[in-house]
């Protein structure tokens, strides 16, 4: 079975004063607060979620 490729994501900018769906987003990732980072795996899903609101995250891959 393949391992699947996993992606960190950290949240660097709050949530305050921004759209709806982009904390909906937000909280799709699993995010929750300023500088929490997840560790997500990398689906089309995922990565569409990712370009939604880029200009609030920054991502990088998983090395395990």
């Amino acid at each position: 079975m393949p391992v699947e490729k996993k992606l960190r994501v950290t949240l660097i900018k709050g949530l305050t004063a921004k759209r709806e769906d982009h904390r909906a987003t937000v909280r799709g990732l699993g995010l929750k607060w300023r500088s929490h980072t997840v560790e997500v795996n990398d689906t089309p899903q995922t990565r569409g979620m990712i370009n939604k609101i880029a200009y609030m995250l920054k991502v990088s891959e998983s090395k395990s």
